[in-house]
């Protein structure tokens, strides 16, 4: 139904926590690397407890890679430097949501590319940003609602 891609992420337990997010719904894991962990990485697994088995994952060696396998690909992009909001993006099945890594995000000169398909979680407290796997989990299950129209 949906696509899930971390581009460089680096704490295993996020994508442990996601990977287990993408079994529950049904979704694909698309991981950009390189990453701050090896896949195998037993804190990756703990985060996904049992359900690790049954990810539909792909991982790729840089972005490049990941624009040739996927070309037709309807991205949005997450990030806290840009302005719009993700209940604006009109998300449809097979979309594909691309979070950036915990320490640096998404590089600049992407999001300047892809300017019209990048999103951002609004937040008002004082905090730099929020968790990735919470700002998966908030961002996919707001393409879900309008996928399958409230989860009627």
């Amino acid at each position: 139904m949906l696509n899930l891609v971390l581009y460089h992420p680096q704490i295993p337990p996020n994508t442990g926590n996601i990977g287990r997010l993408c079994v529950g719904i049904k979704a694909k894991l698309h991981l950009i690397e390189p990453l701050g962990f090896a896949i195998d990485d037993a804190t990756v697994k703990r985060a996904g407890l049992d359900y690790w088995q049954f990810l539909d994952l792909s991982l790729y060696p840089s972005w490049s890679a990941f624009e040739e396998a996927h070309p037709q690909a309807n991205c949005h992009f997450y990030s806290k430097k840009v302005s719009r909001p993700y209940t604006q993006a009109q998300y449809h099945q097979g979309d594909y949501l691309v979070f950036g890594s915990e320490t640096k995000g998404l590089p600049e000169d992407l999001l300047r590319e892809k300017s019209s398909q990048a999103w951002t979680i609004p937040m008002w407290g004082p905090t730099r940003s929020l968790n990735l796997a919470t700002s998966v989990g908030i961002v996919t299950y707001e393409a879900l609602r309008q996928i399958t129209k409230g989860f009627e």
